[in-house]
């Protein structure tokens, strides 16, 4: 809590920080892309063999989905074996390959193909936010970690302006050129100092804190940092924290770690870590409720939405003002998540969502309000969202499991989250056509309710805590 951090350090964690979450970045081009590109796969504009048929165009808008789904258990065996650098670099290939593909062929098969396995490189978005947490000194962890939300805004808000902008090669030439600078940038940084203690390269381990902390190698911080690492990789802290023992134990662990580091398989050691399986629980219940808040079937009826509310103004100039608002409230969360901390930001946002989407059914079932109050209600209830909620859980997916579990935890929290979006895409309009759609947003503020006030009395505050010490937080206690 008393870590001084140099400017120096936090310039370069944080140039290191917009290179790794620019994979989000990716993955936000290849979201927006299918909006702008509908007019011309489906008129006679097409550049394609023939025009996309209303299957084709669903597919296209879904089909990305899929990918990230398959290709987010690759992500759980490759983020602990060939480490955080090379694993974020290789699913930075699938976006590569994807629009060299697509800037050749003029085959609607090809085109979805390159959709679905641009969604692979979806897929491994836990590492962004495990390699950023991992390099990020414990002052500015929550902010660093949070820049993946704001990395994926920048992508929609960067496409949609080229989809205003350039013609439908030169966007195509432009995500393929951003593709290849991603990987280009990884090359620059070091990799993850936890995951070199993992496999027992202290030496190199010493020298990406040395990089990352912008001090000598030899000097007193990275010492201190790396026996901290190591500590949370000794073999003994989950049983010492299990058998909840003196302080006093803690206290010689940390004097004096183990040399060897756990060598069990991680799904073992979740399975017998209190700690991890109740930092697991936490995040996945954020995960749901954040989901099932109604941000994404909003997202959905944005675009009818807006064009009743304000039919002047043009389709692509509300998603681009939408996702300005999207970027706004990513930008201002990373800048007071680590002074309000993540219980405040999540409780106090998940009501105000909860409130918002009363208004918003009230007013799409009775009409009670101008119909431009309906496209302030969307843009509000988008800011306060992004404010808190929709970053949140990624920021604790990062911070609260040890290593050990880290990357398993990380991508079973993004299998769920891609199960748990195509769950609420699935039933969406079922409910809808059965209750309405005014009536369905009062079932997502009964969400966002059961959300506040969970975060308010059962989620621990993490704010500026090493790992070690956030895994009590996650106990049972006894009486």
């Amino acid at each position: 809590m008393g870590e001084k951090t140099k400017r120096s350090a936090v310039l370069v964690q944080t140039l290191a920080t917009m290179s790794i979450a620019s994979l989000a970045s990716l993955n936000g081009f290849v979201y927006a892309w299918p909006s702008y590109t509908y007019e011309i796969f489906t008129t006679n504009k097409t550049v394609l063999e023939a025009q996309m048929s209303s299957t084709d165009i669903s597919l296209l808008g879904s089909l990305t989905n899929i990918g990230g789904l398959m290709g987010t258990p690759i992500c759980a065996l490759l983020i602990d074996r060939i480490g955080r650098k090379y694993s974020a670099m290789l699913f930075g290939l699938p976006y590569v390959i994807s629009w060299t593909i697509i800037s050749f062929t003029k085959s609607i098969n090809l085109v979805l193909f390159s959709i679905w396995f641009a969604g692979f490189g979806a897929g491994g978005q836990a590492i962004t936010s495990v390699y950023i947490s991992e390099i990020s000194q414990d002052s500015i962890r929550g902010a660093l970690t949070s820049s993946t939300v704001s990395g994926f805004f920048i992508g929609l808000l960067f496409s949609y302006f080229l989809g205003g902008q350039l013609t439908y090669y030169r966007v195509v030439y432009v995500h393929l050129a951003m593709s290849v600078l991603y990987i280009l940038l990884l090359m620059l940084i070091k990799e993850s100092p936890v995951f070199l203690a993992l496999k027992r390269r202290e030496q190199e381990a010493a020298e990406s804190l040395a990089f990352y902390r912008r001090v000598k190698v030899n000097s007193k911080l990275v010492g201190e940092e790396l026996r901290k690492i190591k500590m949370q990789l000794d073999p003994r802290l989950d049983k010492i924290l299990q058998a909840e023992e003196d302080p006093a134990s803690a206290k010689e662990l940390l004097e004096e770690p183990a040399t060897e580091p756990r060598k069990e398989p991680s799904w073992k050691f979740l399975l017998r870590s209190e700690s991890s399986k109740g930092a697991l629980f936490a995040v996945i219940f954020c995960l749901a409720v954040t989901i099932f808040m109604g941000a994404l079937a909003l997202q959905v009826y944005a675009e009818p939405l807006f064009k009743e509310a304000v039919p002047t103004m043009h389709p692509n100039l509300c998603s681009i003002l939408l996702a300005v608002d999207y970027l706004a409230a990513a930008l201002v969360c990373a800048s007071v998540i680590d002074r309000f901390g993540r219980k405040r930001l999540m409780t106090v946002t998940a009501i105000a969502c909860g409130m918002f989407n009363i208004l918003l059914g009230s007013q799409l079932q009775y009409h009670w309000a101008p119909h431009w109050f309906t496209a302030f209600i969307i843009y509000a209830y988008s800011f306060v969202y992004n404010l808190g909620v929709a970053v949140v859980p990624f920021v604790l997916t990062a911070e609260v499991f040890l290593p050990e579990v880290r990357g398993l935890c990380s991508s079973i929290s993004m299998v769920c989250m891609w199960i748990l979006n195509f769950v609420l895409l699935v039933t969406f309009n079922p409910i809808v056509e059965y209750v309405g759609l005014g009536s369905t947003f009062y079932f997502f503020a009964i969400i966002s309710f059961v959300g506040g006030i969970y975060s308010q009395f059962w989620l621990p505050e993490t704010k500026g805590l090493s790992v070690d010490a956030i895994q009590p937080l996650f106990m049972k206690k006894k009486k």
